[in-house]
């Protein structure tokens, strides 16, 4: 049976303008990080990105070397586009990235024209698209000028390839000079992707601010430490979880599960349940709290996890007390 979107998927979504852009990104994202690599089941795959989808989610966030392996993500989206979004195309938000290793030699990592070119090219032929909306600098490169990399993603808007280009996991004077460079050339910075969350809130000292000051919206990867801010751990390590299956490619291993965290994620559950959310579900409203936050991006394993993020969004205020209390716990 062809894929029919639910008619009314965009009636509860709350969308948030990127930065001083004419974009909307919904509040939650999904991300194709883990869970969409060769040895995934396609099925479940496709079942993510419906319930996604049908939830009003249109923004889909992916790399060249998401998987595993390298590659893998950008071809299972790109059968899944090809049978059920296809259609949809304009109702989307499809961003990737370059920056990290990807083929053998100087040209397959980093940040140089050579490598950023060449790497769009092979994600647009492995998702079957013509153009993405988003193409982000993966992360910064000492080795080559920021000239030349901001150089490379603005000549791919004029050629048509990319609608909006990023950065992520950019310093904020690295942020800054970019985004001068890329304001100078006629492409204005969308959006930062940098990692926030209750336990990693590097970007409040001066990323934020810088971004502000810029007009960037920012999105943020790993709000759920990777499951350690859900109850997915809170009693020990499931032998099905991305933790004890040691799935490399960024993903959580056991040894990262340290008592202090999962001490903290403890006393932040019981808040949780006398906010009437899960954990997970406070973890993504206390991110989205800040005006400055654009989206959240969540990866899953089963649709119920969308379903339950996008929950988040039905008590997504704090009061002053337990903004306290959050601080308290997290010192």
């Amino acid at each position: 049976m062809p894929y029919l979107a639910n008619p009314t998927r965009y009636d509860s979504m709350n969308y948030r303008r990127c930065g001083r852009s004419g974009l909307q990104l919904p509040a939650i994202s999904v991300g194709l990080w883990q869970n969409f690599g060769e040895m995934d089941a396609l099925g479940n795959c496709r079942n993510i990105l419906r319930t996604a989808f049908d939830a009003g989610i249109t923004h889909f966030d992916l790399a060249n070397n998401y998987g595993p392996p390298a590659g893998a993500a950008e071809e299972t989206f790109g059968r899944l586009y090809k049978d059920d979004f296809k259609a949809y195309r304009d109702e989307l938000i499809i961003s990737t990235k370059a920056g990290y290793g990807m083929w053998p030699g100087p040209y397959g990592d980093g940040g140089s024209r050579k490598y950023l070119v060449a790497s769009l090219d092979q994600s647009l032929r492995r998702m079957g698209l013509d153009y993405v909306d988003i193409y982000y600098h993966h992360r910064p490169d000492p080795t080559t000028p920021i000239e030349e990399s901001m150089a490379a993603l603005d000549a791919l808007v004029r050629q048509g390839k990319a609608l909006y280009v990023g950065l992520s996991s950019y310093s904020p004077e690295e942020t800054r000079r970019a985004s001068a460079v890329l304001r100078e050339l006629g492409t204005p910075c969308l959006i930062h992707q940098p990692k926030y969350s209750l336990l990693v809130r590097d970007i409040e000292d001066g990323l934020l601010d810088v971004l502000a000051e810029e007009g960037i919206g920012c999105i943020a990867f790993s709000a759920l430490a990777q499951g350690v801010l859900t109850d997915k751990y809170l009693q020990g390590v499931p032998a099905d979880s991305r933790a004890a299956r040691r799935l490399g490619n960024g993903a959580i291993e056991e040894s990262q599960l340290s008592p202090a965290s999962l001490e903290k994620a403890r006393q932040l559950n019981e808040l949780a349940q006398s906010r009437g959310q899960s954990l997970a579900q406070m973890a993504l409203a206390w991110v989205l709290r800040d005006p400055r936050m654009t989206s959240v991006i969540i990866g899953a394993s089963k649709p119920q996890q969308v379903t339950d993020a996008v929950g988040s969004l039905a008590n997504a205020q704090f009061s002053p007390d337990e903004l306290a209390r959050i601080d308290q716990m997290l010192a």
